[in-house]
């Protein structure tokens, strides 16, 4: 999908949710280490982080966060999207090749501000939640 949802304020409704899938792979960690900068051998040296309490590598926790920006931006609400915050909670850990499902679902409303809560999740293949959080989101 190129191409944004287009939810207007006054569509929007307590309730509406929108989920999808990602596989995360060994290139979508090693290019977020060369955009962020962080190369830290937990995220991309197997033999320093085989002796880990992980016992292998793992995905950073704020890659797996920016999957985010695409469910506010492309989703929820989509194209009248202005994020203002987020807070994050980093549960469990993941791990390359696991695949993920992003989701949020809209909690609150103001019509004063024209802002949506919105509770952001992502959870793995067992259900395990792996971040949780709370997105504000102004809908132009």
């Amino acid at each position: 999908m190129n191409e944004p949802l287009e939810y207007s304020f006054d569509e929007i409704e307590i309730g509406l949710s929108h989920n999808f899938e990602i596989i995360i792979t060994k290139k979508l960690i090693e290019d977020f280490a060369k955009i962020s900068g962080d190369f830290n051998p937990l995220h991309m040296d197997e033999q320093y982080a085989k002796k880990s309490k992980f016992g292998r590598r793992i995905c950073h926790g704020m890659l797996l966060s920016s999957f985010f920006s695409k469910l506010i931006g492309m989703y929820l609400p989509g194209k009248n999207a202005l994020y203002f915050s987020q807070n994050l909670n980093f549960m469990e850990p993941c791990f390359m090749d696991d695949k993920i499902f992003v989701g949020g679902e809209v909690i609150d409303k103001s019509e004063s501000t024209r802002m949506i809560k919105i509770k952001t999740t992502i959870k793995n293949e067992e259900e395990k939640l792996l971040i949780e959080g709370i997105a504000q989101v102004l809908v132009r």
